[in-house]
């Protein structure tokens, strides 16, 4: 065999691209950049990031979201302190505008939306569950991550836990195999916002005065602290933290809306006020002292009225900023109904005479409604508003079709000229009438709008039926629904029918 002594300028050429694919290689699955402590992800290096980091925390975001820029510094926060004690959990996120793909295989239609990708499993993420500030973060990690209850050896954990936490809830158990802890830990379990401790050490009992096995809620608010004195078990047991986790007036803002409605508590009361006002303290007095009484059962909630990103909700409760302070209640069970005062003096009293109308079920739901336009049946699409919507809809020799929509909603906007052109193809109908609602301003006892646009369907006759339309939204879908006399493309209003395509109303005011 000879040896070559000279250079062969093709070999040298495929051990060069070889070596340069290698490096290239090794590379792009270290290319993964980090801003804040928190790691940039894109499709090339997402599974990259599963295995070099098992538990992450992945925000799915859109450049231009406003909740997404609310979360960014409380985000960051996060990972940061979980990268200061060495955990091993790491946040990331993900720009869902670039990464369209990455995007649409794990199901995100809505910004931001936050997935727990666990031991490495890509298959089935959690959704994150919790409120959007940086303990909120790290709290429903650990609890996804590690015990649900931190076993507190001695004083200093004791302390610690209280210190560094808005909110930690403490079971003082001297066995901790006895059944009172076994139910803590299950409600432990089954709270994800809120760190538990466990501990069964003489001198924390001590320490903080309890004589016999009991739970303590440890907050930074109102009393300080809150002690269990029903029977240990997990339903009473997380009725109390729920009923004792949140101050008793609390502000909504980008980072408290999930804890305020994503509660146990679905009775609201707001007071829309602006904290520049020079009286504000003595309405939050007031506000406050009215709350006492009503603890568990509804949550008082004020809203600052001069922010910009509240006024989608001032508009929702029918109040410009001009009409503020003002108080307002809503229902968030399966239908939002709001009630609105007689009286609107912001006194304790007053507040407190409410409420109790309201829990002894002796409220009318108040139902907003703009005045009937002069032209409103004089366009080929009648304008309704709740003051003549029952006379048109139920018109037992009509068959009418009617859009609810909202003047911000993009797809409402997309709607709108082949919604004109049914209006005008059926506009010399006899029995057939095109309509449509602004329910931002109007509202229906009969009617609850959800999300936008909505399309209900009331035929002709004495029943007073409604139709939810689930077909096509375009002029032929619609002509063909009409012509079937609303069977080609309906469902009966409540069956369940396709998934809307239109803007939820809760998500869009910030509600969930």
């Amino acid at each position: 065999m000879r040896l070559r002594t000279t250079a062969d300028p093709s070999g040298s050429s495929t051990m060069f691209k070889f070596f340069l694919l290698c490096t290239l290689a090794v590379a792009s699955r270290a290319d993964i950049g980090e801003e804040d402590d928190v790691l940039v992800l894109k499709k090339s290096n997402f599974e990259e990031a599963l295995k070099a980091h098992p538990n992450i925390l992945v925000e799915f975001y859109a450049p231009w979201c406003g909740h997404c820029k609310a979360l960014v510094p409380e985000y960051a926060k996060a990972a940061s302190m979980l990268k200061a004690e060495g955990s091993e959990i790491r946040l990331a996120k993900v720009d869902a505008t670039e990464e369209a793909d990455l995007a649409q295989e794990y199901g995100v239609r809505g910004y931001p939306t936050i997935k727990f990708f666990k031991g490495g499993d890509k298959e089935s993420p959690k959704e994150y569950s919790a409120g959007r500030q940086a303990d909120d973060i790290v709290n429903w990690l650990k609890k996804r991550t590690g015990p649900a209850a931190t076993t507190l050896g001695e004083v200093a954990q004791a302390e610690s836990m209280i210190a560094e936490n808005e909110v930690a809830v403490i079971g003082f158990f001297k066995d901790a195999e006895s059944e009172g802890a076994k139910a803590f830990l299950k409600a432990a379990e089954a709270v994800d916002d809120v760190p538990f401790g466990i501990t069964s050490n003489d001198a924390v009992f001590s320490k903080f005065e309890v004589s016999k096995d009991g739970v303590v809620l440890f907050k930074k608010f109102d009393e300080g602290r809150n002690t269990f004195d029903g029977e240990l078990n997990k339903a009473d047991l997380l009725a109390f933290i729920k009923a004792n986790q949140l101050p008793l007036v609390i502000e909504f803002t980008e980072q408290t809306a999930p804890k305020i409605f994503g509660g146990e508590i679905k009775s609201h009361i707001l007071m829309f006020v602006p904290k520049a006002a020079t009286d504000f303290n003595d309405k939050m007095a007031e506000f406050k002292k009215a709350s006492e009484g009503f603890k568990g059962k509804i949550l008082f909630i004020f809203i600052d009225s001069e922010v910009d990103d509240n006024q989608r909700i001032l508009e929702f409760f029918g109040l410009k900023k001009e009409e503020c302070p003002a108080i307002r209640l809503i229902t968030l069970e399966d239908e939002m109904t709001k009630y609105r005062p007689e009286s609107e003096a912001i006194t304790a009293d007053n507040i407190i005479a409410f409420c109790t109308l309201f829990t002894e079920g002796k409220l009318r739901p108040h139902l907003m409604s703009q005045d009937i336009p002069e032209d409103w049946d004089k366009n080929p699409v009648r304008v309704l508003v709740g003051k003549n919507f029952e006379e048109v809809v139920f018109d037992p020799k009509k068959n009418v079709f009617v859009e609810f929509y909202a003047p911000w909603c993009g797809h409402c906007k997309q709607l709108d000229p082949i919604w004109t052109k049914l209006g005008e193809k059926y506009q010399d109908s006899a029995d057939i009438v095109v309509a449509k609602m602004d329910s931002t301003a109007n509202e229906i006892e009969t009617v609850k709008v959800h999300s936008f646009p909505t399309l209900k369907f009331f035929p002709a006759g004495d029943e007073h039926k409604v139709v939810d339309y689930n077909g096509e939204r375009t002029l032929e879908g619609f002509t063909k629904f009409l012509e079937s006399g609303g069977k080609d493309g309906g469902a009966p209003a409540g069956e369940e029918g396709e998934e809307d395509e239109g803007i939820d109303v809760s998500t869009h005011l910030g509600l969930v």
